[in-house]
């Protein structure tokens, strides 16, 4: 073999061997492209639609008596979906309107859900983002990180019907069921702080005798979906999430804000496991496992003395398997 056709070869073998690579590599994003959003509507599930019409506080007990974090708003004039109603709704409600535990939240016991939006959304109205269940699930994850969004209803174009409401972990349980039948891209067995997933710094959280209503603040404040509780030396010993607010309701307690973290808690539900964590050193490979098994949206970060590092979400996850320029091109 010549010098010169030596080095062909080796350029052929770099180029094939890069190809590859690049194959691996965006195997998540072929696999959402080619799979409808329709694929991961499941043949049974519950979803609650109110009319803007309804009491807030109906709603809001709808929403605890259903077991469902949020739900699509149908305003009959328009003859059309207009919105969500979430979690976050009864978050900002509490916390713009409590003012001590003698005192009735009165707009929580009286507006309708069409009064609460124009008074509060009436300088931040956005029409309501959704998609078809013919669309990709590619395009269901730009849209839910193009919009910052963690829910999104899949509405029918022709009928108008809405059929389910898509979130970042059921998309990445269904991803899961398909990993093992695929090739694993080299990414899935580095470890965390090599892949830089994740929010390492200014970590919004609270100690356990902080009252509910600071925790409020720090939620619509910070924009965050769950504050790690930590205690006196730094270790972590619970987590209030966005979705722990609403046993407030369930327990109607949302009349006492005053009351601290550690006494909320006692009312979650019996079900709760605990801090689900991870540590710097694991691969994102095993991660992605225990977050989906564990059916939670978040792992908090850790070192060796259970202080808390950073924090994991499923959106952080959901990009980091879409590869660098698939995500600078759709996801930016």
């Amino acid at each position: 073999m010549s010098h010169f056709a030596f080095i062909l070869t080796v350029f052929s073998f770099i180029a094939v061997f890069t190809a590859v690579e690049q194959s691996e590599s965006d195997i998540y994003m072929r696999f959402m492209k080619s799979h409808k959003c329709y694929d991961i509507v499941p043949t049974s599930s519950k979803l609650v639609v109110f009319d803007t019409s309804l009491q807030v506080k109906k709603a809001f007990f709808a929403l605890v008596a259903n077991g469902v974090r949020a739900a699509p708003l149908w305003e009959t004039k328009k003859q059309s979906f207009v919105g969500m109603l979430t979690i976050t709704d009864f978050i900002n409600i509490l916390h713009r309107y409590y003012k001590s535990p003698m005192v009735q939240i009165y707009e929580l016991e009286e507006h309708k859900i069409e009064t609460w939006r124009e008074l509060y959304l009436q300088e931040t109205f956005k029409p309501l983002v959704n998609i078809s269940p013919d669309a990709s699930i590619f395009d269901a994850v730009y849209s839910l990180i193009k919009n910052k969004i963690h829910r999104l209803p899949v509405i029918d174009p022709v009928s108008g019907n809405a059929l389910y409401i898509l979130t970042h972990k059921r998309i990445l349980k269904f991803l899961q069921l398909f990993v093992c039948e695929m090739p694993k891209p080299a990414f899935m067995k580095q470890k965390l702080e090599e892949l830089s997933i994740g929010t390492y710094s200014n970590i919004a959280f609270i100690h356990p005798d902080t009252p509910i209503i600071k925790a409020l603040s720090i939620f619509v404040e910070r924009r965050v979906s769950a504050l790690p509780v930590v205690d006196e030396s730094g270790k972590v010993v619970d987590i209030y999430s966005k979705f722990d607010v609403i046993n407030l309701a369930a327990e109607k307690m949302y009349n006492n804000l005053d009351i601290s973290v550690t006494q909320a808690l006692m009312h979650r539900s019996q079900y709760f496991e605990g801090v689900m964590k991870c540590n710097r050193f694991e691969t994102l490979e095993t991660i992605v496992d225990r977050i989906v098994k564990a059916e939670v949206h978040r792992l908090v970060v850790v070192d060796e003395n259970g202080s808390i590092v950073g924090i994991v979400s499923l959106s952080d996850i959901l990009q980091a398997l879409l590869p660098t320029s698939g995500c600078k091109q759709y996801c930016n």
